[in-house]
């Protein structure tokens, strides 16, 4: 079968090329620039814990060498703390890292990846689609035709792949302009993010009272000074002006010693793409949503893009068309961006004109310092993680299920599990994989050796039920989950998130959950016949934990 065309080589579509090689489909991916990024540290990203986890994932490497985790969060008004967290390694918090270091990681770990061809000085002209698969035209040195399974537009804002399918891409323009610093100096708070409201050193100029300070490796900072409405040119004397400025005021005396290494203006759209998908071409990442006001980031919502969608092109190439499954790519996606986009756009003006928000935003009593920490530190309406409340995938009620602490549809929490060989791993390093995880809840196992309690108990009804999943599964076993009583199994997605949580062992409903999670909606009655021994409920109190149900996640011939 013909590989996965990825259009774009940014983070994005690298990260999906890399998503998808480690679900052995092959993928071409087409850089329009020469293959290297230049380095401008002013130009960088902030990624929350899970999408930290994900590119670590990937990458085989830890991310906080390359970049800055954060110790710690204050909020300043004026010269009081309004909110002061510090991270642990228990509740790790956000990581700094400048956009070119992170597609240098992307690439390297790329550059090992057998099924993954970067082909440079590529960029789109025109692409066809037809029922068996999509070509695309390249023009450069190398110009040609590239036969492709699937297509995937991760080629920024102004997306050819957008345009070429006349898709339309409305929302706004300019919500937010931000003159950009980054520069080597010391600070009162190491390792600390700060957003700093209304300094009392305020002076006029196009600058409004909003300064955000973020580390970076070796004693860089990035400061961002948000600005007014309007289209004032920032100059490099009104910049440096801004420097001194705002280094002697937190220094609370003579400017520091400085070194500043970049600058620029970041500018901030609001836009969402009508359609996600148009036949066997997919957009992702900002070729489909634009947003990053009151600290929010869009790189973390372009990165689970591609957890979401890499998993369902994966089982469809794999498999023959899921029409249902990669539909619900646009389902999920969309309406969880749409939300964070509407709620952004509600608060923005109640937080800049510093109206209340008791009537315009029912029940609300938080005020707009809080709504700024939460959009930084990805929590709330603003920032937090997305759910799928309404997806296609998500099984009808069923029978035996129990409430857990995470909704159905939202991200698992990463607890320790014990995997097939016996050993200790984290819950997330077991995804996006292209299987399933059955994780059985079951205090006091991780005291014992495996080989005590795996074919004891409940556990062999339950590795014979996963078996006979009609998708590839893995057996987990977790001495405790958030809110999940004894004995709870919880079912996983690839890409993390809850299908449903059952008391017990019900193969019945266990089955049918995996079944509309594949987008292939399946009777209770057609799992009874394949797990045999495996009928009813049982909440014994022996359990154990289990190998990997269904060999070969992945399994599939593949015709390259």
């Amino acid at each position: 079968m013909d590989p996965v065309i990825i259009v774009g080589a940014g983070p994005v579509g690298l990260t999906l090329a890399l998503a998808l090689a480690r679900q052995e489909v092959p993928c071409v991916v087409l850089d329009e620039g020469p293959g290297t990024d230049e380095p401008r540290p002013a130009r960088s990203v902030v990624l929350r814990e899970d999408t930290t986890e994900l590119v670590e994932r990937l990458t085989c490497a830890p991310l906080t060498h390359a970049g800055s985790p954060w110790a710690g969060w204050r909020s300043m008004r004026r010269k009081q703390v309004t909110h002061e967290i510090t991270f642990a390694d228990t509740e790790p918090g956000p990581v700094h890292v400048a956009q070119h270091v992170l597609t240098g990681a992307l690439r390297a770990a790329l550059a090992d990846e057998r099924l993954v061809r970067v082909v440079v000085d590529s960029r789109l002209d025109s692409l066809e689609q037809e029922p068996s698969g999509v070509t695309a035209h390249t023009r450069g040195p190398g110009g040609t035709w590239w036969r492709g399974s699937y297509l995937v537009g991760c080629d920024g804002p102004r997306s050819t792949v957008r345009k070429l399918q006349d898709i339309r891409f409305p929302g706004r323009t300019a919500v937010e302009r931000h003159a950009v610093a980054v520069l080597r100096t010391e600070l009162p708070w190491p390792q600390e993010a700060v957003l700093h409201r209304m300094p009392s050193w305020r002076t006029s100029g196009p600058f409004a009272g909003e300064i955000s300070a973020r580390p970076l490796p070796d004693g860089v900072w990035r400061l961002d000074w948000l600005m007014p409405p309007g289209k004032e040119l920032v100059t490099p004397e009104l910049l440096l002006a801004r420097v001194r400025e705002t280094l002697a005021g937190w220094a609370e005396g003579p400017t520091p010693p400085y070194e500043l290494l970049d600058t620029g203006v970041h500018t901030v759209h609001h836009r969402l793409a009508r359609r996600w998908r148009s036949g066997r071409v997919f957009l992702a990442g900002d070729a489909a949503h634009l947003l990053g006001t009151l600290g929010t980031h869009g790189l973390d919502e372009g990165l689970r893009d591609t957890d979401n969608l890499a998993w369902k092109l994966a089982l469809a190439w794999h498999h023959g068309p899921h029409e249902a499954l990669l539909d619900s790519y646009q389902t999920e996606r969309r309406a969880i961006v749409a939300a964070r986009l509407r709620a952004a756009d509600q608060a923005l003006p109640l937080v800049r004109s510093g109206g209340g928000l008791r009537s315009y935003v029912p029940g609300a009593a938080r005020g707009h310092d809080t709504l700024l920490v939460e959009g930084h530190l990805g929590q709330g309406t603003v920032g937090a993680p997305g759910r799928h409340a309404g997806s296609p995938l998500t099984p009808s009620p069923l029978e035996g299920e129990v409430p857990v602490d995470t909704p159905v549809g939202a991200p698992v929490t990463d607890v320790r599990v014990t995997a097939e060989d016996g050993t200790f791993v984290r819950l997330r390093d077991r995804l996006g994989r292209g299987a399933l995880l059955v994780v059985l809840v079951a205090p006091g196992t991780g005291v014992w050796e495996r080989r005590h309690w795996v074919s004891a108990g409940i556990m062999p009804r339950l590795a014979s039920a996963v078996a006979a999943l009609p998708h590839p599964a893995e057996l987990l076993v977790a001495e405790s989950y958030p809110g999940a009583a004894a004995h709870t199994v919880l079912l996983v997605r690839p890409d993390g998130h809850l299908v449903t949580a059952l008391g017990g062992v019900r193969p019945e409903s266990l089955y049918a959950a995996a079944g509309t999670t594949v987008g292939r909606p399946a009777s209770a009655e057609a799992g009874t016949g394949t797990a045999a021994g495996a009928t009813g409920t049982d909440t014994g109190a022996e359990t154990g934990a289990g190998a990997r149900a269904g060999a070969g996640a992945n399994a599939g011939t593949r015709s390259r």
